[in-house]
C-alpha cells in the first residue's frame, strides 16, 4: 500500500511539472508572436551604400548600419530577411552615432544584410539604408 502512495505522488509531481512547462511555453510563444506582430513593415528603401564581401565559411564580418546622426526618435531595423544558413548575427554594438553588427559566415551561398533607419516604431518609410552583400565560397 505504501509503494502505491509513493507512485501516485510521483505521477502527480510529473503532471504538475508537465502542466507548468506547457503553460510557460505558451506564454513565451505568445510574447514572441506579439513582438513580431507589432513591427511595422518597411516599404521601399532609399538609395544607400552597397558593400560586397567575398568571404570563406567560418569567418567573421563587421557591418556598419546607417548612422543615426542627430535624428531624434529613429529606429534601426533589418527590413529584409537574410539567409541564416550563410550568416548569423553574433553581436551588435553602439559606437557613437553608428551601430556595428558582427556576423559569422557559417555556410556557402549568397545573402544580403539590409539595414534601414526609420522614424520610430510606426513609420514604414526608411530614412537611410545600407546593404552588405556576402558571397561565401
Amino acid at each position: 500500500m505504501i509503494s502505491t502512495v509513493k507512485g501516485d505522488q510521483a505521477i502527480a509531481r510529473t503532471l504538475i511539472a508537465l502542466g507548468l512547462a506547457t503553460l510557460l511555453t505558451g506564454v513565451a510563444l505568445g510574447i514572441v508572436s506579439a513582438a513580431r506582430a507589432d513591427s511595422t513593415p518597411v516599404g521601399p528603401l532609399p538609395r544607400g551604400p552597397i558593400t560586397t564581401y567575398d568571404d570563406r565559411s567560418q569567418s567573421t564580418r563587421r557591418c556598419r548600419a546607417p548612422a543615426r546622426g542627430a535624428a531624434f526618435g529613429t529606429r534601426l531595423e533589418t527590413p529584409r530577411r537574410y539567409d541564416p544558413r550563410v550568416a548569423r548575427e553574433i553581436s551588435g554594438v553602439d559606437v557613437g552615432a553608428n551601430v556595428v553588427f558582427v556576423f559569422k559566415v557559417i555556410g556557402r551561398g549568397n545573402t544580403s544584410l539590409v539595414f534601414a533607419l526609420t522614424r520610430g516604431d510606426t513609420s514604414s518609410k526608411a530614412v537611410k539604408a545600407a546593404t552588405h552583400k556576402i558571397r561565401s565560397r
